[in-house]
């Protein structure tokens, strides 16, 4: 359709068996999207992202949001594509439900700093929000996610998941891997762990 080829659905498909392989989300949970000019690629809603087939992928236009082929895209689609409009720098976004980050999202009483290795000040950011529990597909909270990524590459979702985005799928994986890593490390620790301070990092972050 236009620019998408066969060639980009089987990549998108692809990219879907890997975030499942890294146990990052899990049967419904979780979608994906990739900008290819001015079209978007949205996992359909309801789809098992590590099983998707021709069927399971929306191609919408990123300016409307129209899907082109009739697949329902993603109930998140309108932060996937407000943060594809307004960060031409990147061109994938991830949701995704794994194990420990999802655990420290519905926790009562949550770390707030996550800099335990130098991947996280480097790769990810020193900070990472947390967005208020706000229902899935909500215009409230695709206008909350869209705001603190305009700003930061990974947000926490409170008692729901997490986002990344990149540059490309691989550089958003890396920061869901990492931050995924960072929490287990942390709930791992039963709270006998150390931060890094920003000297400890300072001299790599402009690398």
């Amino acid at each position: 359709m236009n620019n998408i080829t066969e060639r980009d659905i089987e990549e998108f498909i692809s990219r879907g068996k890997r975030v499942v392989d890294e146990n990052l989300t899990r049967c419904s949970s979780g979608n994906l999207s990739w900008r290819i000019g001015d079209k978007v690629l949205l996992s359909a809603t309801g789809s098992w992202i590590g099983e998707l087939t021709k069927g399971d992928i929306a191609i919408c236009d990123l300016k409307t949001g129209e899907s082109l082929n009739g697949v329902k895209p993603t109930m998140e689609k309108i932060f996937h594509l407000d943060i594809l409009r307004k960060r031409p720098e990147i061109d994938t976004v991830l949701h995704f439900q794994s194990p420990h980050a999802t655990t420290i999202a519905c926790m009562k009483n949550r770390p707030t700093n996550f800099n335990v290795t130098l991947e996280i000040p480097i790769y990810i950011g020193e900070n990472i929000p947390v967005i208020p529990f706000l229902k899935p597909g909500s215009a409230e909270l695709a206008e909350a996610v869209t705001e603190a990524m305009l700003q930061h590459d990974c947000i926490i979702l409170e008692n729901h998941g997490q986002v990344v985005c990149g540059k490309n799928f691989k550089e958003a994986l890396q920061k869901a891997l990492f931050f995924e890593m960072s929490c287990e490390i942390i709930l791992k620790s039963k709270g006998d762990y150390k931060t890094l301070i920003p000297s400890d990092y300072s001299d790599f972050l402009n690398k």
